[in-house]
Protein backbone atom coordinates (compact mmCIF):
# COMPACT_ATOMS: atom_id res chain seq x y z
CA UNK A 1 0.00 0.00 0.00
CA UNK A 2 1.35 3.42 -0.98
CA UNK A 3 2.44 5.51 2.00
CA UNK A 4 2.50 9.31 2.24
CA UNK A 5 4.40 11.39 4.76
CA UNK A 6 3.50 15.06 5.21
CA UNK A 7 6.25 17.21 6.72
CA UNK A 8 5.08 20.58 8.02
CA UNK A 9 7.68 23.21 8.90
CA UNK A 10 8.53 26.91 9.00
CA UNK A 11 11.72 28.45 7.71
CA UNK A 12 13.05 31.75 6.39
CA UNK A 13 15.96 29.93 4.77
CA UNK A 14 14.21 27.98 2.01
CA UNK A 15 17.05 28.51 -0.46
CA UNK A 16 19.47 26.88 1.96
CA UNK A 17 16.96 24.10 2.56
CA UNK A 18 16.62 23.49 -1.18
CA UNK A 19 20.40 23.16 -1.45
CA UNK A 20 20.33 20.69 1.45
CA UNK A 21 17.65 18.60 -0.27
CA UNK A 22 19.62 18.64 -3.53
CA UNK A 23 22.69 17.32 -1.69
CA UNK A 24 20.59 14.65 -0.02
CA UNK A 25 19.18 13.47 -3.34
CA UNK A 26 22.70 13.23 -4.75
CA UNK A 27 24.24 11.50 -1.73
CA UNK A 28 21.40 8.99 -1.29
CA UNK A 29 21.22 8.03 -4.96
CA UNK A 30 20.47 4.33 -5.27
CA UNK A 31 19.59 4.01 -1.58
CA UNK A 32 16.53 6.15 -0.87
CA UNK A 33 13.06 4.70 -1.40
CA UNK A 34 11.18 7.97 -2.04
CA UNK A 35 9.19 7.81 -5.29
CA UNK A 36 7.75 11.35 -5.37
CA UNK A 37 8.17 14.58 -3.44
CA UNK A 38 6.24 17.86 -3.64
CA UNK A 39 7.05 20.99 -1.64
CA UNK A 40 4.29 23.58 -1.20
CA UNK A 41 4.51 27.14 0.12
CA UNK A 42 1.68 28.62 2.19
CA UNK A 43 0.14 31.63 0.40
CA UNK A 44 -0.96 33.11 3.72
CA UNK A 45 2.36 32.62 5.52
CA UNK A 46 5.52 32.95 3.46
CA UNK A 47 7.63 31.03 5.98
CA UNK A 48 5.26 28.05 6.15
CA UNK A 49 6.03 25.02 3.96
CA UNK A 50 4.62 21.54 3.52
CA UNK A 51 6.59 18.68 1.99
CA UNK A 52 4.53 15.72 0.71
CA UNK A 53 6.70 12.62 0.27
CA UNK A 54 5.49 9.38 -1.33
CA UNK A 55 6.84 5.87 -0.73
CA UNK A 56 5.81 2.49 -2.17
CA UNK A 57 4.85 1.34 1.35
CA UNK A 58 5.21 2.14 5.05
CA UNK A 59 7.99 -0.44 5.30
CA UNK A 60 9.95 1.28 2.53
CA UNK A 61 9.47 4.63 4.29
CA UNK A 62 10.91 3.17 7.50
CA UNK A 63 13.85 1.72 5.58
CA UNK A 64 14.47 5.15 4.06
CA UNK A 65 14.37 6.83 7.49
CA UNK A 66 17.11 4.49 8.72
CA UNK A 67 19.60 5.57 6.06
CA UNK A 68 22.57 7.53 7.53
CA UNK A 69 22.07 10.12 4.77
CA UNK A 70 18.47 10.65 5.85
CA UNK A 71 19.43 11.13 9.48
CA UNK A 72 22.13 13.65 8.57
CA UNK A 73 19.77 15.54 6.27
CA UNK A 74 17.07 15.72 8.94
CA UNK A 75 19.46 17.11 11.57
CA UNK A 76 20.61 19.81 9.18
CA UNK A 77 16.99 20.51 8.19
CA UNK A 78 15.99 21.09 11.82
CA UNK A 79 18.81 23.64 12.14
CA UNK A 80 17.33 25.59 9.21
CA UNK A 81 13.76 25.53 10.56
CA UNK A 82 11.91 27.65 13.08
CA UNK A 83 11.01 24.97 15.56
CA UNK A 84 10.70 21.22 15.07
CA UNK A 85 9.01 20.00 11.86
CA UNK A 86 5.86 17.93 12.40
CA UNK A 87 5.03 14.67 10.61
CA UNK A 88 1.72 13.17 9.48
CA UNK A 89 1.81 9.56 8.29
CA UNK A 90 -0.85 8.40 5.84
CA UNK A 91 -1.75 5.13 4.16
CA UNK A 92 -3.20 5.92 0.72
CA UNK A 93 -6.73 4.52 0.40
CA UNK A 94 -7.66 6.22 -2.88
CA UNK A 95 -5.43 7.54 -5.66
CA UNK A 96 -6.92 8.98 -8.84
CA UNK A 97 -5.52 10.88 -11.79
CA UNK A 98 -8.38 12.82 -13.38
CA UNK A 99 -6.43 13.21 -16.61
CA UNK A 100 -5.73 9.46 -16.82
CA UNK A 101 -9.40 8.75 -16.21
CA UNK A 102 -10.36 11.07 -19.07
CA UNK A 103 -7.80 9.55 -21.44
CA UNK A 104 -8.94 6.01 -20.63
CA UNK A 105 -12.51 7.08 -21.27
CA UNK A 106 -11.39 8.46 -24.62
CA UNK A 107 -9.86 5.12 -25.63
CA UNK A 108 -12.68 2.95 -24.29
CA UNK A 109 -15.88 4.92 -24.76
CA UNK A 110 -15.11 7.07 -27.80
CA UNK A 111 -12.59 5.20 -29.91
CA UNK A 112 -13.36 1.54 -29.17
CA UNK A 113 -17.10 1.70 -28.49
CA UNK A 114 -17.81 4.56 -30.89
CA UNK A 115 -19.77 6.81 -28.54
CA UNK A 116 -18.84 10.05 -30.27
CA UNK A 117 -21.46 12.08 -28.42
CA UNK A 118 -19.13 12.40 -25.43
CA UNK A 119 -16.34 13.98 -27.49
CA UNK A 120 -17.73 17.43 -26.72
CA UNK A 121 -17.26 16.67 -23.02
CA UNK A 122 -13.62 15.62 -23.33
CA UNK A 123 -12.00 17.12 -26.42
CA UNK A 124 -11.27 20.83 -26.69
CA UNK A 125 -12.81 22.70 -29.62
CA UNK A 126 -9.31 23.67 -30.80
CA UNK A 127 -7.83 20.21 -30.29
CA UNK A 128 -4.71 19.54 -32.40
CA UNK A 129 -3.83 16.00 -33.51
CA UNK A 130 -0.36 14.85 -34.62
CA UNK A 131 -0.26 11.39 -36.20
CA UNK A 132 2.70 9.58 -37.76
CA UNK A 133 0.25 8.06 -40.29
CA UNK A 134 -0.69 11.54 -41.57
CA UNK A 135 1.34 14.05 -43.55
CA UNK A 136 -0.03 17.05 -41.61
CA UNK A 137 -1.52 17.75 -38.22
CA UNK A 138 -5.28 18.26 -38.02
CA UNK A 139 -7.38 20.38 -35.70
CA UNK A 140 -10.87 20.39 -34.22
CA UNK A 141 -13.40 17.89 -32.89
CA UNK A 142 -14.78 17.15 -36.36
CA UNK A 143 -11.36 15.88 -37.44
CA UNK A 144 -11.34 13.53 -34.45
CA UNK A 145 -14.83 12.29 -35.30
CA UNK A 146 -13.86 11.63 -38.92
CA UNK A 147 -10.70 9.80 -37.90
CA UNK A 148 -12.44 7.55 -35.35
CA UNK A 149 -15.26 6.83 -37.80
CA UNK A 150 -12.80 5.88 -40.55
CA UNK A 151 -10.97 3.42 -38.28
CA UNK A 152 -14.20 1.91 -36.95
CA UNK A 153 -15.57 1.51 -40.49
CA UNK A 154 -12.38 -0.30 -41.51
CA UNK A 155 -11.80 -2.51 -38.45
CA UNK A 156 -13.46 -4.22 -35.53
CA UNK A 157 -10.80 -3.54 -32.90
CA UNK A 158 -9.88 -3.17 -29.27
CA UNK A 159 -7.08 -1.47 -27.36
CA UNK A 160 -5.10 -2.97 -24.48
CA UNK A 161 -3.18 -0.59 -22.20
CA UNK A 162 0.33 -1.94 -21.62
CA UNK A 163 1.65 1.01 -19.61
CA UNK A 164 0.51 4.51 -18.73
CA UNK A 165 2.23 7.51 -17.19
CA UNK A 166 0.67 10.81 -16.12
CA UNK A 167 2.86 13.82 -15.40
CA UNK A 168 1.62 17.37 -15.21
CA UNK A 169 -0.76 18.03 -18.11
CA UNK A 170 0.44 15.01 -20.09
CA UNK A 171 -0.73 11.39 -20.15
CA UNK A 172 1.25 8.87 -22.18
CA UNK A 173 -0.26 5.48 -22.97
CA UNK A 174 1.68 2.55 -24.41
CA UNK A 175 -0.91 0.31 -26.06
CA UNK A 176 -1.49 -2.81 -28.09
CA UNK A 177 -4.20 -2.91 -30.76
CA UNK A 178 -5.92 -5.92 -32.30
CA UNK A 179 -8.50 -5.75 -35.08
CA UNK A 180 -10.21 -7.51 -37.95
CA UNK A 181 -10.11 -5.78 -41.34
CA UNK A 182 -13.78 -5.45 -42.36
CA UNK A 183 -13.90 -2.33 -44.55
CA UNK A 184 -11.81 -0.29 -46.96
CA UNK A 185 -8.71 1.18 -45.36
CA UNK A 186 -6.45 3.58 -47.24
CA UNK A 187 -7.51 2.13 -50.55
CA UNK A 188 -7.17 -1.48 -49.41
CA UNK A 189 -10.33 -3.55 -49.88
CA UNK A 190 -11.55 -5.59 -46.88
CA UNK A 191 -9.39 -8.69 -46.36
CA UNK A 192 -10.97 -10.20 -43.26
CA UNK A 193 -7.46 -10.51 -41.81
CA UNK A 194 -6.82 -10.29 -38.10
CA UNK A 195 -4.16 -7.66 -37.45
CA UNK A 196 -2.19 -6.39 -34.50
CA UNK A 197 -0.36 -3.12 -33.93
CA UNK A 198 1.52 -1.38 -31.15
CA UNK A 199 1.84 2.30 -30.47
CA UNK A 200 2.20 5.17 -28.04
CA UNK A 201 -0.21 8.07 -27.59
CA UNK A 202 0.49 11.20 -25.56
CA UNK A 203 -2.40 13.51 -24.77
CA UNK A 204 -2.00 17.01 -23.34
CA UNK A 205 -4.84 18.12 -21.12
CA UNK A 206 -5.88 21.72 -20.54
CA UNK A 207 -8.79 23.18 -18.56
CA UNK A 208 -10.21 19.71 -17.93
CA UNK A 209 -10.21 18.66 -21.60
CA UNK A 210 -7.88 16.91 -24.05
CA UNK A 211 -6.23 19.70 -26.02
CA UNK A 212 -3.54 17.96 -28.08
CA UNK A 213 -2.50 14.46 -29.06
CA UNK A 214 0.54 12.71 -30.51
CA UNK A 215 0.13 9.24 -32.06
CA UNK A 216 3.17 7.08 -32.82
CA UNK A 217 2.10 3.78 -34.37
CA UNK A 218 3.63 0.82 -36.20
CA UNK A 219 1.93 1.73 -39.46
CA UNK A 220 4.43 -0.22 -41.54
CA UNK A 221 3.69 -3.40 -39.62
CA UNK A 222 -0.07 -2.95 -40.08
CA UNK A 223 0.21 -2.35 -43.82
CA UNK A 224 2.45 -5.39 -44.16
CA UNK A 225 -0.18 -7.55 -42.44
CA UNK A 226 -2.82 -6.23 -44.85
CA UNK A 227 -0.63 -7.18 -47.80
CA UNK A 228 -0.12 -3.61 -48.96
CA UNK A 229 3.68 -3.90 -48.80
Amino acid sequence: MTFIQIIDYKTSRQDDLNQLLDRYVSQSQGKRTVTHSIVGKDRENENHYVDVVEFPSYEEAMRNSQLPETDTMFQEMVALCEGMPTFTNLDVVRDESINKHMVNRMFDECITKGNLDVLDEMVAARYIDHDTMKDVSVAGRDAVREDITAWRDAFDFRFTTDAQLAEGDYVTTVWSWAGTHKGEFRGIAPTGKKCTMTGTTTFRCEDGMIAEGWWHVDAMGLMRQLGAI
